[in-house]
């Protein structure tokens, strides 16, 4: 495949542009994400540019067409995420033109990213290859007043600072790879909980607001039962408000305690990936902490 892109793209009777994405205003890419009915805030766009890196179709006039990015995490992975067309340009080339942008920025790298039904065809045109669903959970969060909760392996207590080194150390044997800037970033917008075993963090689930509400992940566990204890007080802490955890959980006592707790399952995406698969990443030790809840969708 070509994947050398020209730096402008005839398309109908108009033609467009490329710029960085860090050029244009936080409002027109609010437009932008609205216009394909994304829940994006202007503070959600702007955290993601202060995370990684991308880039904008822009018309004759200026107007925000499109945009992707992607999210480094050391030399040889990254993420991508973000890849919008105006609902005129999806039929049209716009979202490969896009891809081949990123695709110039992550030579040699293994990607991952997170496709709606809409983008699938484009990147399986791309090689990209289907691995797992991604089950989008939300609603109005609520406390469950019936059963009795598993007994969790430890103490839930809140996280400060000084937890994020074993943070960085749980989310990277649950995720395949170090993302340390990224959970950094992550405690500094975000209110946790953690599960710990003496002074040994054993589990972990961050939120932060996002969209319509608040969104909880990466949540990092062991076992259905961690990942239900650390979840559980950020749903105490938004009950009555609006909270979505992105899972590839469909079944079991986790998924069970999402559906219970106000959040059912809204939408599904799928993870994708180019070059090294999610099992590569496995390190396949049955008491090794798993991803029960994703960053997000565009980060993973």
């Amino acid at each position: 495949m070509e994947l050398k892109p020209s730096g402008s793209l005839k398309i109908d009777t108009f033609s467009m542009r490329v710029g960085d994405i860090e050029s244009v205003e936080l409002d027109r890419l609010h437009a932008l994400s609205l216009s394909v009915g994304w829940p994006h805030r202007a503070e959600d766009w702007q955290f993601l540019r202060e995370s990684g890196e991308g880039f904008v179709a822009l018309d004759e006039i200026g107007r925000v067409l499109g945009s992707a990015m992607w999210f480094a995490h050391g030399a040889d992975f990254a993420t991508v995420g973000m890849v919008i067309t105006s609902p005129r340009l999806q039929t049209l080339g716009a979202g490969q033109w896009l891809m081949k942008r990123v695709f110039e920025n992550v030579v040699g790298c293994d990607l991952r990213l997170n496709a709606t039904r809409a983008a699938r065809r484009l990147y399986l045109s791309l090689d990209f290859q289907p691995e797992k669903t991604v089950y989008q959970c939300q609603g109005i969060a609520r406390m469950q007043t019936t059963g009795r909760p598993a007994k969790s392996r430890g103490d839930v207590r809140t996280l400060d600072a000084g937890d994020i080194p074993a943070a960085i150390a749980l989310d990277a044997a649950g995720f395949g790879v170090r993302r340390a800037a990224l959970i950094e970033k992550l405690f500094a917008h975000s209110a946790g909980y953690g599960l710990f075993k003496g002074d040994k963090l054993n589990a972990f689930a961050l939120c932060r607001p996002f969209g319509r509400g608040h969104v909880v992940g990466p949540v990092v566990a062991e076992s259905d039962a961690d990942a239900v204890a650390i979840v559980r007080p950020h749903v105490a802490d938004h009950s009555g408000s609006f909270l979505r955890i992105d899972t590839h959980m469909d079944n079991g006592e986790f998924a069970a305690f999402l559906a219970h707790s106000g959040m059912p399952v809204f939408d599904t995406v799928l993870t994708m990936s180019l070059g090294k698969r999610l099992a590569d990443f496995a390190v396949g030790d049955a008491t090794t902490p798993v991803t029960y809840a994703l960053a997000s969708q565009t980060l993973g």
